[in-house]
């Protein structure tokens, strides 16, 4: 059973990694987040479920605004032919639905099976801002126990930068 709101918040307590929690209306794309959080400080996320050719499952958190092409990724962190995974492995490997995908669903990755891809740039931040396993709440926590957390999951994420990545783009 993936672990709810409540068992994430014990756990971060647990080992000492504050939080701030706010409750909003269930938030689905960045454009809504957006528009419903007013001044909330600190870097705020968008994540993607991806899913490669050999079946590797791989967790990316960049910046929000972020403009990047899958295929520049693949190359970048040594996957090929990526595309979204379906939302019935999201939920078998995160906990998660989608409009829910956050970094903090690592926690429910018991296996290890999803690599994490992490922006460099966003991880520079002081804050980060993201879901508590569901899109009705957003959790600020400092991006050093951001690490933290992925180090007291056993994930080891890859810091790629973000701002070359985004370059490939045009």
């Amino acid at each position: 059973m993936p672990m709810t709101e409540q068992e994430l918040l014990a756990f971060l307590s647990q080992h000492e990694i504050p939080v701030t929690v706010h409750r909003h209306p269930p938030l689905f794309t960045v454009e809504d987040s957006q528009a419903l959080r007013g001044e909330l400080p600190g870097a705020h996320c968008k994540n993607m479920f991806l899913k490669a050719k050999d079946g590797t499952f791989v967790l990316v958190t960049c910046e929000e605004s972020r403009r990047i092409r899958i295929r520049d990724l693949e190359k970048q962190i040594g996957l090929r032919k990526m595309s979204f995974a379906k939302p019935e492995a999201l939920m078998e490997h995160l906990g998660v639905t989608p409009g829910a995908v956050t970094p903090l669903a690592a926690i429910n990755d018991t296996t290890k099976t999803v690599r994490v891809v992490l922006d460099a740039q966003l991880m520079a931040a002081e804050v980060l801002n993201c879901h508590p396993l569901h899109n009705e709440a957003t959790v600020a926590m400092s991006t050093s126990d951001v690490r933290r957390f992925f180090a007291l999951t056993g994930h080891q994420p890859m810091e790629l930068d973000f701002d070359a990545l985004e370059a490939l783009a045009g």
